[in-house]
């Protein structure tokens, strides 16, 4: 036994499926030993008791009881009887058990050795096995009856158990090679199944499958990337921890029509968005995807999804590019401030002190800059504004703070996600113009209801098929710079959604976006 359990993988199934098929083959040859052996007892007793009822019947029988000696008719007449049909005994008696006949002629006018009181009493037949003084015997017991219906006697018909013994064994060599035919064909198959699960298991053992199963958890759940595996037909097949954090409830055996995701995330997942290092938006994460097909043996068997969550990155990208739209803004104001320098010191240099003079008090009454900070009194806010006004300035477009703008200073609270919504409207009614001269129009107002955000360019407008595109992450117009586009306006509806705002787009001229930040 402890060979056994210390063999392979192939050799334990091996021993087992032949173990299995000789215990078949031997319970198989009992259960048609003993069928076979009841259906010739069955066959041999009715046979026994026919013989026994024609005896019985006979009209010599029932004269020869009226005679004084009745056994001089009998024995002759069951001697006869015995050698016609092949029966191993014919015995008759009277009422009294007494043998008129019998195959040893020297027992005739004794007892019978075996009870027939049952018969004699009853007058219905008997069959069964009993042991006579011939042997064990299968027989059958008939009443004999006078013409007046009464019992006088039986008639006992038997056939030695050697001799339906002696049937069986001739039936015995087809279910040997019967049986001999079976085990070679288990054999073979057992042969072939071993064959075949060393090859699905790539000829590991038990415990060295188990070790890599145990590997395969430990890696999949420690990595801190989410995995998602999905079979050919869209069913989640295999789902580690890190991918349940980002998407919520997502277990194994699910479709993927059924996961609770947005359609952006269920196209990515799918492949009717292909590509790499998808952006993704679910609920307040921001997530990359990239989804691989897997191939075992050569055959394409499903896809591995990963998802990496980029909401921080995203957010210090977006930090860095207000700073570095702050950076543009100062460069540029530096830049004309130094051309404006310069003017002055050429007139001075050149004796023209009055036109100096009225150079600076033009510059110095420039009001754009206290125009937006008197009316747009968050300095957070209004410094974006100057930004993106510097911005669209060095691109050849003119940004326009419109009258009906009023924020006071307080009202936002935390103005992370207004500098959010503005500055993506805003950067993007520039690209809208794309380096063309033109007119970027912003209105915010603030008021009990929220930040009213409004910004329209003088650009080709939006086609109307993609109004709703628009805000669909991934979703662009413009040829792909470095990295991904198609965010900003994505993360505007994210966040004007979860305040519990709204943001459209509209026609006029050019686009016209408008937002609520309550």
């Amino acid at each position: 036994m402890r060979r056994v359990t210390n063999a392979s993988l192939g050799t334990q199934l091996f021993v087992l499926q032949m173990v299995i098929v000789l215990l078949a083959i031997v319970g198989t040859a009992a259960v048609w030993f003993g069928h076979t052996r009841t259906q010739l007892d069955s066959r041999y007793q009715q046979r026994a008791l026919a013989i026994a009822q024609s005896v019985a019947g006979m009209p010599q029988v029932r004269a020869a009881f009226n005679t004084k000696n009745p056994e001089k008719v009998l024995q002759p007449l069951a001697v006869s009887v015995q050698q016609a049909t092949g029966a191993d005994y014919v015995v008759i008696a009277n009422r009294e058990q007494t043998r008129y006949a019998h195959p040893n002629a020297d027992l005739i006018g004794q007892k019978l050795s075996t009870d027939g009181s049952g018969v004699i009493e009853s007058g219905r037949p008997w069959v069964g096995t009993e042991t006579g003084t011939i042997g064990t015997t299968v027989r059958g017991k008939a009443a004999i009856f006078d013409e007046y219906g009464e019992v006088i006697g039986m008639t006992s018909v038997g056939v030695l158990e050697t001799t339906v013994v002696g049937e069986l064994s001739g039936a015995l060599p087809p279910l040997l090679w019967t049986a001999f035919a079976v085990l070679l064909a288990g054999l073979l198959a057992a042969a072939l199944v071993t064959a075949r699960v060393r090859r699905q298991t790539f000829g590991l053992e038990p415990r060295e499958i188990a070790a890599l199963l145990e590997q395969r958890e430990g890696v999949l759940h420690g990595v801190k990337e989410g995995v998602l595996a999905l079979d050919l037909n869209g069913r989640v097949t295999l789902v580690n921890d890190a991918a349940r954090d980002l998407l919520g409830d997502v277990g194994e055996g699910g479709d993927l029509s059924d996961l609770p995701v947005s359609g952006r995330m269920r196209d990515v997942l799918g492949g009717a968005d292909p590509g790499e290092d998808r952006i993704v938006l679910h609920g307040e994460r921001v997530l990359v995807l990239n989804r691989t097909p897997v191939a075992v043996r050569g055959q394409h068997r499903g896809w591995v999804v990963t998802l990496r969550d980029r909401t921080e990155l995203v957010r210090l990208a977006r930090d860095l590019d207000d700073a570095s739209s702050a950076t543009d803004a100062l460069r540029a104001q530096a830049h004309e401030f130094a051309n404006r320098m310069h003017t002055v010191v050429g007139l001075l240099e050149l004796g023209e002190h009055e036109a100096a003079v009225s150079f600076i008090t033009r510059t110095t009454r420039s009001t754009y800059a206290v125009g937006i900070r008197e009316r747009v009194q968050d300095p957070t806010l209004a410094a974006l504004l100057l930004a993106k006004s510097a911005e669209a300035a060095e691109r050849g477009a003119t940004l326009e703070l419109a009258d009906d703008s009023a924020v006071p200073d307080g009202m936002l609270g935390d103005p992370q996600d207004a500098v959010l919504v503005v500055g993506n409207l805003v950067a993007n009614a520039i690209d809208a113009l794309d380096g063309a001269p033109g007119t970027v129009e912003v209105s915010v107002r603030a008021d009990a209801d929220g930040l009213h955000v409004r910004v329209g360019d003088s650009g080709p407008g939006i086609t109307p098929g993609l109004v709703e595109e628009v805000f669909r992450e991934g979703f662009t117009t413009k040829a792909a710079r470095s990295g991904q586009r198609g965010l900003g306006l994505a993360l505007t509806r994210q966040a004007c959604l979860r305040r519990g705002g709204w943001v459209n787009v509209r026609n006029e001229g050019g686009a016209v976006f408008t937002a609520l930040l309550p």
